[in-house]
């Protein structure tokens, strides 16, 4: 029986609240009559029995309903169940065989877990025994390595052997083994303090083996060094012999320093017989081939040359007939010409060779045998300093002890004989040139590293530099001296004391320019102001302002000439020239133009300062005066002009010199006929009538163009 669809919502509704009621009666004995109250006031509660309750329905009615449709479905399910009980049969047995095979793999996958289990033990206790193999290996390799280079560097092998005892020791072999042999000889005295008991089986045989190879090192270096004794060796090819075999020094030096000390002394001793033979008879056969005649403590710069017959060639009485001459040294005391080539061109030039120069007569400056004698010694100084430090591994003080040891004998008869010249020359030119050289050989050492010399240099400075100042004060004393009687007869071209000044002054600051001294600059400023004394002396011979300007002029443009040539323009000895110079010049422009034009020049400056005073009522009662003037320079002007240019052309001994006076005087001129006209542009003088006969001054200036030079 079919139910109606909007009573099964309230239907289930009252089956809950039945059976809830249901329990209540099973349970009643169990609850409390308040337990009961609280269930039925929620089933009470519940929506669908609400509407069952609005709507009327019978409870028990409908619970007896529910009863039977349950009943019906109970039979339903239990004929399904009958109809399907083969099937739930098979179902049975099927579900009974899976349980069978599901057991049967539950027992493999617990054997496989189990062997996978032993198996993991397995490959854990491999890897252990593994890992100790490793380091068992990688020990017993390190011992092998260690203990095979132990076995090598302790075997003498047959080769080293044979190469120690028959090989000459420069062939390639025996050095090889000779390294070898060092080695292990190292390597057995440090294995020895370690106690290992084989270097007791090789120790007799490398010292037997070190013993012939010091024998036959000791024989071969002292044969090089007694092969420098021989005459005419060239001492270098040896000496680069020795050098490819350096390690043979360091070997003894190691093994048996009694020996190298015994190779090193008989070096030394040899070396310094060789170079103090070799150059002492340099030094005694190039000496003589300085120039006969040599300047003299006469030879100063206010001594008159025409009196001592001072010229640049004499012929010597041997050689009338056959017209040889030799160059007297004298007469370039106070000029350097070509002397200072030893500075620059010919400062690294191959040395003079005595014999090849006695052959040809060749005759050689004081300065020209010093850069000889010391380039030699530079260069063989630097190649010995070198060969010390490489060959017996020397170094600093230890070095320069070497060096002293071979080299000492010789720099002292080197410093014994250039003193003794030192101090017989008069020729300041040729000691500052020395100076020089030695500044310029003693830089090139230090480029190459070589302090050898530095106090050889230090000692010839010296001597050389209060030899140079002594020469120089006696020159200097010789110009305070001078008196001008004693000249002769003095003319306005400049005098020959102040053109040897002017020659000097410029080769010591030509000189001086690469290496600055003080020293020089100091003492040539007193030489300066001495010869500038001397010439005002002379000066003041001449009777008349103008020649002594001439005079005074001619002599400073030649110094400044000479002196801006061989220097710069802006040194200090070219300045004060100019600034001399360009007073004593402006000076005799007005002494020129003064003859000629003293009247208008004097007007012109008389007048100018009224003006300036203001007090243009002076002007007044000129009208005479400067009549006068415009006369006068109306009728002379041109004839002036003239007189002016042969005047100022014949005074100078410069004729650039004297074309600029020249120019200068003319300019001076036309300032002042400008400043003429424009005095007679003031006061009362504007109305003068001889205004009218001013010549031009643009007619002025074209004449004036007439001298102007061509060049």
């Amino acid at each position: 029986m079919e139910s109606d669809p909007r009573h099964q919502p309230q239907d289930s509704n009252l089956d809950n609240i039945a059976l809830n009621l249901g329990e209540l009666d099973l349970t009643s004995d169990d609850f409390l009559l308040e337990e009961v109250d609280v269930h039925i006031q929620e089933n009470l509660e519940d929506e669908f029995v609400k509407e069952a309750l609005k709507t009327g329905v019978d409870l028990r009615q409908y619970s007896k309903q529910i009863e039977s449709e349950l009943l019906q479905v109970e039979n339903a399910s239990i004929q399904d169940y009958i109809k399907e009980s083969e099937n739930i049969a098979s179902l049975h047995k099927q579900i009974a065989a899976c349980d069978t095979i599901l057991e049967r793999m539950e027992e493999m996958l617990n054997g496989f877990q189990s062997d996978l289990s032993s198996i993991s033990t397995e490959i854990q206790s491999l890897q252990e025994q593994s890992i100790a193999m490793n380091v068992k290996l990688k020990n017993r390799q390190s011992i092998r390595g260690e203990l095979s280079q132990f076995v090598d560097e302790m075997v003498i092998p047959e080769s080293m052997i044979n190469h120690i005892l028959d090989s000459s020791v420069t062939d390639r072999g025996f050095l090889e083994q000779l390294h070898e042999l060092n080695h292990k000889i190292n390597f057995v005295k440090e294995q020895s303090f370690r106690d290992a008991r084989s270097c007791l089986d090789v120790r007799d045989i490398l010292e037997k083996l070190k013993i012939k190879a010091i024998a036959k090192i000791r024989e071969f270096l002292l044969q090089k060094i007694n092969s420098f004794k021989k005459p005419m060796t060239n001492y270098q090819i040896p000496q680069d012999t020795m050098l490819k075999f350096r390690f043979f020094n360091e070997f003894l030096m190691t093994n048996e320093r009694h020996v190298a000390k015994e190779v090193r002394d008989e070096y030394m001793d040899t070396m310094s017989k060789v170079y103090f033979s070799y150059y002492k008879g340099y030094l005694s056969r190039l000496m003589k081939l300085q120039f006969e005649e040599v300047a003299g403590k006469d030879d100063l710069m206010a001594v008159d040359e025409t009196a001592k017959k001072d010229i640049l060639f004499i012929t010597k009485p041997e050689s009338f007939f056959t017209s040889k001459s030799t160059l007297k040294n004298r007469s370039t005391v106070f000029t350097v010409g070509n002397r200072g080539d030893v500075l620059t061109t010919e400062l690294e030039a191959p040395i003079i060779v005595p014999h090849a120069a006695q052959k040809s007569e060749n005759r050689f400056t004081f300065e020209s045998l010093f850069r000889s004698l010391h380039f030699a010694l530079m260069d063989n100084a630097c190649r010995e300093y070198l060969f010390l430090t490489d060959f017996f591994m020397a170094s600093g003080t230890s070095a320069l002890d070497l060096f002293n040891t071979v080299l000492g004998k010789t720099l002292s008869i080197y410093l014994k004989s250039m003193e003794e010249h030192i101090n017989e020359c008069f020729d300041s030119i040729a000691i500052f040139l020395c100076i020089h050289i030695v500044h310029r050989y003693r830089s090139m050492m230090e480029k190459r590293g070589v302090p050898a010399l530095e106090r050889y240099w230090e000692s010839i400075l010296q001597k050389m530099w209060p030899r140079f100042e002594y020469i120089l004060l006696l020159n200097i004393q010789s110009v305070r001296e001078c008196v001008p009687e004693k000249l002769g007869h003095i003319d306005v071209r400049p005098n020959f004391i102040t053109r040897r000044y002017a020659e000097y002054s410029a080769a010591i600051l030509g000189i001086n320019q690469s290496y600055p001294d003080e020293r020089a600059d100091t003492i040539l400023s007193q030489l300066q102001t001495e010869v500038e004394n001397f010439i005002l002396k002379l000066a003041a011979e001449f009777p008349h302002r103008k020649e002594q300007l001439i005079f005074l002029i001619n002599n400073y443009d030649m110094m400044l000439g000479v002196i801006t040539e061989r220097t710069s323009e802006d040194s200090k000895e070219s300045e004060s020239f100019k600034e001399l110079l360009t007073a004593r010049t402006h000076e005799f422009i007005e002494e020129v133009l003064t003859p000629h034009f003293g009247g208008m020049i004097m007007f012109v400056k008389d007048s100018e300062a009224v003006i300036e005073r203001g007090n243009l009522d002076a002007l007044k009662n000129q009208d005479r005066r400067v009549t006068q003037i415009v006369k006068g320079f109306n009728s002379d002007w041109k004839r002036a002009l003239e007189y002016i240019n042969q005047e100022v052309m014949r005074s100078f001994t410069n004729f650039k010199n004297g074309t600029q006076i020249l120019q200068g005087s003319l300019t001076q001129l036309i300032q002042y006929y400008h400043r003429f006209q424009k005095v007679l542009n003031q006061g009362a003088l504007r109305n003068l009538q001889i205004r009218n006969e001013l010549i031009n001054i643009h007619h002025v200036m074209v004449e004036v163009k007439k001298y102007k030079p061509t060049f």
